[in-house]
């Protein structure tokens, strides 16, 4: 089986619980569309467990490019003297970084050791941008945020990472007229996109968008590309 998740937030628990809940095996597929880190407590153990598993596709996030693009520079602690030493643009980053959710990464992150640090470093550079899946005549386009710009003659490979990990799409909106077409994604906690304001999964309009936003107290969500089917773990932390 494959499966998609999305969003864990450093939600290590749930992210366990729900690879139990799946019973993932060495032969199934699991796509993660980014965002493993920052906001909820264990970012760097999530990150660590995904490394480790070479039946894992991961596409990276806007939180997980804001880390890399920064730790790139500085990877090292934290402290007012490797600050000084930053790019311009590198400081803006980082400073846009912590006001959303980046300081529990940035400090586990600097515990870890220089190679683990690398280690962690190269496995985002190699990370994915997007991904076509295909089962059963549907193709199923797996992004983090969306296809900013959008248009359905426009190649995947022709859009630049921040329409693929910032904008978020138009869900009221079909994309591609071939209805057996799905763009998937995370990054719009799908209490924004359902009418009734709920944590489930969102399939409409051609759009199956998966942040169920377990970091925010609602619930990590794992889709089942071949049965269509979703599971879901909720979250262990209060509403927020």
């Amino acid at each position: 089986m494959r499966y998609i998740i999305s969003d864990i937030h450093g939600c290590y628990a749930e992210y366990k619980e729900m690879l139990d809940r799946i019973d993932l095996s060495e032969e199934d597929e699991l796509y993660i569309l980014g965002d493993a880190m920052d906001r909820g407590p264990e970012p760097i153990k999530v990150m660590q467990d995904i490394m480790l598993r070479p039946n894992v596709t991961y596409i990276i996030g806007n939180h997980d490019y804001m880390m890399y693009e920064c730790m790139k520079e500085l990877t090292v602690e934290i402290t007012e003297e490797t600050i000084d030493s930053l790019s311009a643009e590198c400081i803006w980053l980082y400073s846009v970084w912590m006001q959303n959710g980046g300081e529990v990464t940035a400090k586990q992150f600097g515990k870890l050791s220089r190679e683990e640090q690398q280690d962690m470093l190269a496995y985002l550079e190699e990370s994915e941008t997007y991904e076509v899946v295909e089962n059963d005549g549907k193709k199923f386009i797996l992004v983090h945020a969306g296809l900013d710009n959008f248009s359905e003659d426009k190649p995947l490979e022709d859009y630049d990472i921040y329409e693929l990990i910032e904008d978020r799409p138009d869900y009221s909106k079909r994309y591609y007229s071939d209805k057996n077409t799905y763009v998937v994604t995370g990054h719009t906690p799908t209490c924004y996109v359902n009418r009734n304001g709920e944590m489930r999964v969102y399939q409409e309009n051609g759009h199956i968008a998966i942040d169920c936003g377990c970091v925010f107290g609602g619930r990590l969500a794992a889709y089942c590309i071949e049965t269509g089917e979703t599971v879901y773990v909720e979250s262990m932390r209060g509403k927020v």
